[in-house]
């Protein structure tokens, strides 16, 4: 019988086992150290984990509105607040309200989607219409 090797390994898992209670015990005197007492400060985000600002958010929601065939976004506003996307305006069609809420959930960092986009009225968009080329 190797009890040399066994030895070993039980050796080893002391080692490891010491270790992990001497990390316990150390994060344990940190948090219940006297009110004199130095304390190690820790760097701490309150930011959520890979989150990305909302600037960035609305600049890649524009771009992936743009990448839906047959979008028409001239009249989609998009603001966020910490990921949280809000579409409001009007889309020629009622079809591209449902396809604009699904196009700003697939963007990183997009925690949520207050879609309130409506169709615009058909007399509306025939008064674009006939406006657009004077404003281009």
């Amino acid at each position: 019988m190797n009890t040399n090797g066994t030895k070993r390994i039980i050796g080893a898992a002391w080692v490891a086992l010491i270790a992990s209670c001497a990390t316990y015990a150390n994060a344990q005197a940190v948090v219940s150290a006297p009110a004199g007492a130095a304390a190690h400060m820790v760097a701490v985000s309150t930011s959520r984990p890979g989150a990305r600002s909302d600037d960035a958010i609305i600049r890649d929601v524009r771009r992936a509105l743009r990448r839906v065939p047959e979008m028409d976004d001239s009249g989609i506003r998009i603001r966020a607040h910490r990921g949280v996307v809000t579409l409001t305006g009007t889309v020629p069609e009622s079809w591209q309200i449902s396809r604009a809420g699904n196009a700003a959930r697939s963007v990183r960092g997009v925690m949520g989607v207050s879609n309130r986009l409506t169709e615009r009225k058909k007399d509306e968009a025939a008064i674009e219409q006939r406006l657009a080329p004077l404003a281009g």
